[in-house]
């Protein structure tokens, strides 16, 4: 039996992992869980799922927690223990953010799989990721389903057979939307996804396509494969959930109606599978799947991040930092749309750049571009 700790259980990703650990008690069991703030939701699943820790991450520990097995802690230290809990066989990682950088390399070094949805982790700090993993001997499995798809895809080729990595987006719920429709909308408007049901972070992510470059970022560290490689394509189904081109000119292509539960089940077995309960595909009932180009100039947050991506050094920390930075502000009502993507621009041409060498150097990143875009922000006027 693997012991599991799940970082952000009670998000949407860490209810997709309790699905698949109910399923599956026999081969997993849950030994450390982890919220942000919600102790509440916490002390559900602490006794639902009899961990021996239990970590609010930005709360302290609320003085009516139930005698137990499970001991409280609070803070980041409190974080990383979880991440490296001795029991602790495999650690989802499904914080939201930067925050989520430091608990994958605690992780990794200390020779744990890491199914990793924090795809900021690899973002940020992917040549620190991969050394974490080589000197520690952790290992890293993507939870996203785009990079699942391609793990899936890949399996028994080599490097050098991938001509082309695809990934598929749903193009959100500005898709068919003019630039001038898409730049009054509202917070509300965004978090109105199609297809999936995510945090509101990711979602408006998804909405603006910054999450695809984000995933554009991460791909290139997972797989090893340069950027001018690697491409995005909007469908709008969400069925073929990515592809990769062969070095023969074969198209693999994974496929199934959008749940997360599968590839964090496949992030726990890889390269080995479990039976899974799940609604079954039909090809008939999935009917006519389209792909239709990214709308640059509808989308330009897409653009800026696989830039940031390509330039390498620090510039994809400080895009994440500033969309992050802008996203909040936007849904606290503090920023237009269309200032996400303004305000992410101005922080990345304003950046100096630099190396990832050191934990320092993405952190001093990070911090520079959340000043600079909450200054950007509040000198911008709002639509």
């Amino acid at each position: 039996m693997k012991g599991v700790a799940i970082l952000g259980a009670t998000g949407s990703i860490g209810a997709s992992a309790r699905a698949v650990l109910a399923q599956h008690p026999e081969s997993f069991r849950a030994v450390a869980l982890t919220a942000h703030r919600n102790a509440g939701a916490l002390r559900e699943l602490v006794a639902e799922m009899q961990p021996s820790l239990a970590v609010l991450a930005d709360a302290p520990v609320p003085g009516d927690v139930p005698p137990g097995a499970a001991e409280w802690r609070s803070g980041r230290q409190a974080l990383l223990e979880a991440a490296t809990h001795p029991d602790a066989d495999i650690v989802i990682n499904a914080l939201v953010g930067a925050a989520g950088l430091e608990p994958t390399l605690a992780a990794l070094r200390a020779g744990k799989r890491v199914a990793l949805a924090n795809k900021e982790s690899l973002v940020c700090g992917g040549p620190l990721v991969l050394e974490a993993a080589q000197r520690g001997g952790g290992e890293l499995v993507p939870v996203d389903s785009e990079h699942s798809a391609i793990l899936q895809c890949l399996a028994g080729s080599r490097a050098a057979d991938i001509r082309r990595l695809v990934l598929t987006a749903s193009g959100g719920p500005f898709r068919t939307w003019t630039p001038e429709r898409i730049a009054a909308v509202t917070p509300a408007d965004a978090l109105r996804h199609p297809t999936w049901d995510m945090g509101a972070k990711v979602t408006i992510d998804s909405a603006t396509l910054a999450n695809k470059a984000l995933e554009v970022i991460e791909a290139h560290f997972l797989f090893g494969v340069p950027y001018d490689r690697i491409e995005a394509v909007v469908h709008p189904q969400s069925i073929i959930h990515s592809m990769v081109e062969m070095a023969d000119g074969s198209v693999l292509a994974q496929m199934g109606f959008p749940t997360m539960e599968i590839p964090v089940l496949y992030a726990l077995t890889h390269p080995h599978r479990l039976p899974y309960q799940t609604r079954r595909f039909d090809p008939v009932a999935a009917g006519t799947l389209t792909f239709e180009a990214v709308r640059g100039e509808c989308f330009p947050l897409f653009a800026l991040g696989v830039g940031a991506g390509a330039e390498g050094g620090t510039a994809p920390a400080v895009f994440n930092a500033a969309n992050e930075v802008a996203v909040a502000e936007f849904l606290a009502g503090r920023a237009p749309f269309r200032g996400i993507g303004e305000a992410v621009d101005d922080a990345l041409q304003r950046w100096a750049g630099g190396p990832v060498r050191t934990l320092d150097d993405v952190l001093e990143a990070d911090a520079w571009a959340r000043r600079a875009t909450t200054d950007f922000l509040t000198r911008l006027a709002p639509c």
